[in-house]
């Protein structure tokens, strides 16, 4: 049986907050939370749904660029989905970005530009699940819900050392969370285990000493507090290969098209590519260029996705403008802002070393 927490523990969590909380710039701070400010329920939805999979610090000026363009939740609604897609390029994860999209004009055409103010409103929104629905609720709305990203696994499945694997400890660990979360402050208390586990309970090297929790976690009396969350045993991921091809015009034009709207990557802009097959010789050559040019091999790029490797063969042209149905040309100088995905990023740059100055050939 799992051990039961002091009822103060929640309020060490907080005055441990109190003094160490991380300025964000879609948070409020404790004071102001105290002094009645809430945060803004855009602010905390758009930040939330970047976080996803995504650091902190890559996150930060992908926000920003946000709100800039789209101050408001309504003014995302309004906003062309190309334009969308093309600010969120680079950040990953694109079918993000499409629901981003499809959840700001549900809030605008179905609740006035207002977000609900719980669990269940929120869930029923596109692209809204049940950790975001959770994180929002407590953070802009002071709900009690129980909030758990992956530092807050890590945390509970520490303080109690359990032993069962993820994925199939979440519901544990979740109703745990939910045992924690205070009725007075529930926003400041997901945010304060969210950054206790991005902190202090580090997955590498944990600062312990430094711990709140300290006193009554398991992981820590047992001296073994890196054993914990308990994973699975990861699946090697498969390889799939394909060609891209790199067109370019002397003046400096290159051959862009759209990616369909379903599917990875979907909406986004690419260069032409093969259909990507778990056959290694399959579709790799450049028989299967989009129209007849000189091609040439310029060697490969690998990415990784969530589920699989790609590895592409990159075939480059310098051609004159050819008029192709199902794209466009677009100035070389003008590549940043197209809503490019990094894989395809990396493509161009291995065609025209000096594209892309993050991906230098």
């Amino acid at each position: 049986m799992l051990q039961t927490l002091p009822p103060n523990h929640a309020q060490k969590l907080l005055a441990w907050y109190d003094r160490h909380h991380r300025e964000l710039p879609w948070r409020v701070s404790p004071a102001a939370a105290k002094a009645g400010r809430r945060a803004d329920p855009y602010h905390v939805w758009l930040s939330e749904v970047m976080l996803q999979q995504t650091t902190v610090q890559a996150v930060k000026p992908y926000f920003a660029k946000f709100l800039a363009l789209w101050p408001k939740v309504t003014d995302l609604a309004a906003a062309p989905a190309e334009d969308v897609m093309a600010a969120w390029a680079g950040l990953g994860y694109y079918a993000r970005a499409r629901n981003l999209k499809k959840c700001a004009e549900a809030v605008a055409s179905l609740h006035g530009g207002v977000f609900p103010d719980t669990e269940e409103g929120l869930r029923a929104l596109p692209g809204i699940g049940d950790y975001t629905s959770a994180a929002v609720a407590a953070i802009a709305f002071d709900r009690r819900s129980a909030v758990m990203d992956g530092n807050v696994e890590r945390v509970i499945s520490r303080l109690y050392a359990i032993d069962a694997p993820l994925p199939g400890s979440k519901p544990l660990m979740k109703a745990r969370v939910a045992e924690l979360t205070p009725a007075d402050r529930p926003g400041d208390f997901a945010q304060a285990m969210m950054d206790l586990g991005a902190t202090v309970c580090t997955p590498k090297r944990p600062a312990c000493a430094l711990c709140p929790f300290r006193d009554d976690c398991l992981a820590f009396a047992g001296h073994d507090p890196e054993r914990f969350p308990v994973k699975a045993a990861k699946k090697e991921k498969p390889v799939r290969a394909g060609a891209a091809f790199v067109a370019v015009t002397p003046e400096g034009d290159v051959f862009l098209r759209r990616r369909i709207e379903s599917g990875l990557l979907g909406g986004m802009t690419e260069v032409p590519t093969t259909a990507w097959t778990s056959r290694l010789d399959g579709g790799t050559t450049a028989d299967h260029a989009p129209f007849p040019a000189a091609w040439e091999a310029c060697g490969t790029v690998t990415h990784v996705f969530t589920h699989f490797e790609l590895r592409l063969s990159i075939f480059r042209t310098r051609t004159a403008r050819v008029a192709v149905n199902d794209g466009w040309w677009e100035p070389v100088t003008n590549l940043e802002a197209q809503a490019l995905p990094t894989v395809m990023k990396k493509a161009i740059a291995q065609a025209i070393p000096r594209a892309f100055e993050k991906y230098p050939n």
